[in-house]
């Protein structure tokens, strides 16, 4: 019983990382389910799919919220898809260790400008004021499935700095991203199901926490200021750049 409960418990907290800062949850999803002994391939498309019920349930509790700019999160995710299939097929020719060394420095760099960078409370633009060059949403939604799919990383890493420099403030960014990547992790996981990398078992003992940590996360995120998020976001960020970095070189990291 205390098994099943601290699979709960892991459930819960990823679920709020990844609703706090529109990153999805795939970043802990897969180390920690390697870790518990779930073979990487299979971690990788539970994990997918569990990421499915995490964006979803956050994408509701932030609709609610009314921070979702839909017209962005569809052209967003609408290249994302088929950027994610020819990442996934670029692995066969690239080496990935190498570009996710070069990757992993860029975020760095991207980490420390959105640190710095000023941001708007949500009080203080309304989300129809906010103006977009909808025709560069597509360009970054199908760069960041690329890298998606080549590098394994989460939608959310890309999408919320690239929606900051758009001009969306971090929470309609947050919660734009977690909208976008129920269609980029539907379309992932059923890439994976088909291949018989999803263990459903694992999925019942993660949804419902992950469901909960998603709604939790949400409400965390509307009660912080954005200076705050944004400098949270930026520290998170960097931190994936390091482990991705490491990873890269072949270091053993979680």
């Amino acid at each position: 019983m205390l098994k099943y409960v601290s699979y709960f418990a892991v459930g819960v907290f990823i679920g709020i990382l990844a609703a706090l800062f529109g990153l999805g949850g795939g970043f802990l999803i897969v180390p920690t389910l390697n870790f518990l002994g779930v073979e990487i391939h299979h971690a990788v498309g539970t994990s997918s799919a569990a990421v499915v019920f995490t964006s979803l349930s956050s994408a509701l509790a932030y609709s609610r919220q009314g921070r979702i700019h839909y017209k962005v999160g569809l052209l967003l995710a609408s290249t994302a898809v088929i950027g994610a299939y020819i990442g996934a097929w670029l692995t066969s020719f690239i080496s990935a260790s190498q570009l996710k060394v070069i990757f992993g420095l860029a975020l760095i760099v991207v980490a420390v400008r959105i640190y710095r960078k000023k941001t708007a409370e949500p009080g203080e633009v309304k989300l129809e004021d906010v103006k977009v060059n909808y025709k560069l949403v597509p360009v970054g939604g199908f760069f960041a499935g690329i890298a998606s799919g080549l590098l394994g990383v989460g939608g959310g890493i890309i999408n919320v700095p690239f929606l900051t420099y758009l001009g969306l403030p971090i929470h309609y960014a947050v919660a734009t991203s977690s909208f976008a990547i129920v269609f980029t992790a539907t379309a992932g996981a059923l890439k994976h199901y088909a291949m018989g990398n999803v263990e459903t078992q694992w999925l019942v003992l993660l949804v419902p926490g992950l469901i909960i940590g998603a709604q939790l996360g949400a409400r965390i995120a509307k009660r912080t200021r954005a200076s705050s998020l944004k400098k949270a976001f930026a520290v998170v960020m960097g931190l994936l750049a390091l482990r991705m970095i490491l990873k890269g070189l072949g270091l053993p990291v979680p």
